[in-house]
Parts: structure tokens; sequence; C-alpha cells
């Protein structure tokens, strides 16, 4: 056990854990970031073109300017998997897969994880086919036939970047249409290789070493495509297990107060592991500003 005791402890190293390292780092708290992996999300994602000061620019390479950002400063990343998370007594304990860490204060900021489709065939072929995120795994499936399971702003996102790589796109929506941002749709709608199928409702993924083809269910039908690749694009969970002292709402969100505190004094949170009704890059770097500022009055009055 590191018996040193931080002043914060920060979990998560999305676009809200680098922000909140930013200020912490500038308001001189002793900082210690702990993170299963660095940019989170806004790492998967393709061209981000609605994140301001920058007209576009890809997910890594926003994430870079972050990291670089908070480490220029001193701030400190480890990559470390957060296990648990207790208060004893006036302090927090932070358990990872590597140590455990003390600190006055912590803010929560661990993002969110792809769901399941919790069909037959999908953890099987899990990286044999299966895979959930298009900026990662895209261009292993070059010219080739891939399906993308969602209707939302991450399913077009991930047709934005396959279209371009991919000989074939097909985008499976249990919806009767898509629910993203319409700009996005109608640039993607537009290119010759991409067919969107409504009303589906995906059952199995099949193969054999490699997945080879998906089955769905449309309008009473069971219906076949044979395709390459399957990007799982249906939703996130927040990853909030760890924290089992704050109190959640149904959907596992961390609940926060207009100041990021959470029920346990000491204990902040922010971004989209908590139940702010957007996830956007721009509004977790807010939000992580923000909850850093309400951790730096905390540990100022505690000093």
């Amino acid at each position: 056990m590191n018996t040193k005791i931080h002043d914060l402890i920060i979990i998560g190293a999305g676009p809200c854990g680098l922000t909140a390292a930013i200020y912490a780092v500038r308001n001189k708290l002793d900082t210690i970031v702990l993170t299963k992996d660095i940019g989170g999300q806004m790492a998967w994602s393709g061209v981000i073109e609605n994140y301001s000061g920058f007209a576009s620019m890809t997910g890594p390479e926003l994430t870079d300017a972050f990291e670089n950002h908070a480490k220029s400063l001193g701030s400190l990343v480890k990559m470390e998997p957060i296990v648990s998370l207790e208060k004893d007594g006036e302090y927090f304990l932070v358990k990872t897969t590597k140590n455990t860490y003390m600190s006055i204060a912590v803010l929560i900021a661990s993002g969110k994880n792809p769901k399941k489709l919790q069909i037959p065939g999908e953890v099987e072929f899990t990286n044999k086919g299966v895979v959930y995120c298009a900026t990662c795994d895209g261009p292993l499936y070059a010219n080739k036939r891939v399906a993308i399971i969602g209707g939302g702003n991450s399913a077009l996102d991930a047709a934005a970047q396959l279209v371009n790589i991919a000989s074939h796109v097909y985008v499976i929506n249990k919806n009767s249409s898509m629910k993203g941002d319409l700009t996005l749709f109608e640039k993607v709608s537009k290119c010759d290789n991409i067919t969107f199928v409504y009303d589906a409702m995906t059952r199995e993924i099949k193969g054999d070493k490699l997945v080879s083809s998906i089955v769905y269910e449309r309008k009473g039908r069971v219906e076949e495509i044979f395709v390459d690749g399957v990007f799982v694009q249906i939703g996130l969970l927040p990853n909030s297990q760890f924290a089992t002292v704050a109190e959640k709402n149904e959907y596992g969100e961390v609940l926060v107060d207009s100041e990021n505190k959470t029920n346990i004094p000491g204990l902040f949170a922010a971004g989209d592991v908590t139940q702010i009704s957007e996830k956007q890059v721009v509004i977790a770097a807010g939000e992580g500003s923000k909850a850093s500022l309400s951790a730096f009055k905390y540990i100022s009055r505690k000093r």
C-alpha cells in the first residue's frame, strides 16, 4: 500500500479526467490520475467537428492534445485499472490492480464502456470479427463487407469511418429510423456503399474461425447477411461498478449536484459516468473543470 496521502485522486483519463487534472495541477493540488486507458470514448471517435477551437480533428489527435497538455503541467498519470473505492475515516482508499492509494478527495471521471448484444456468437467471435471500436479496428476491414449494429450517433460515426474503408456497410437498426445527428446521417446516407436496414432485431452472429454472417429478424422474417465484420454500436454503460459507496440511478450513473458533489463528502464525479443528460467531449471537459474546482474548494477547507 502506498502510504502517501494525495490531495486528489482522479479516476479516468478521458476529456473529463484530463481536464480535471489540468485544473488540479494548476491549483497546486497533489494529484494522481488512475486509469485503464487514455482518451476513453474520445480516442475511439473518427472525425470530431464540434469541439470548440478545432474545425476538424480526429479522436486520437484530440486525445494526444489533451494528454500532452496535462502532462506538460506535471500531471501524474498511471495506467492502473480501478478495483475498488472506499472511504476510511477522513480519507479515501482507491485500490487498483497494482497498488492502493490514499487521498483527501476523489473525482470519478471513468466514463462509459460499450454495451454488448448478448446474442449467440458475440462472445465466441469477439476480436475475430466482432468489434466495438471503428477507429481502432476499421482499417482491418479494408475492402470487406461489414455490419454496424445500432441506431444512434455511435453507429453513424462508425459508418462515416467505414464507408471509406469497407467495400459495403450494412447498418442494422432495431428502430424505424436513425436517432443520431441529422447532418452526419445525411452525409453518410449519400454514400453508394451503405445500406440501412430498419426494424431489424439482430439474433445471431455466425462463423467458423472468423465471422462470416449476421442473422436478424425483420417483420417476422429471419434474414442473413454475409459479412466479414460486425461493429457493435448500441450504446454505453457507465464504468461505476467500483464506486459502491456512491449513490447511483437505475442506469448505474453516479448522481451529482450542480457542483459535481456526490452523496459522500469529498467524493466528486463528472462526465459521462454521471446522470448529466448530454454526453459530448466538450461537455465532459467542462464538467471535469467544474468538478476539479469543487474538489479544490473541499481540499482547501480540509487543509
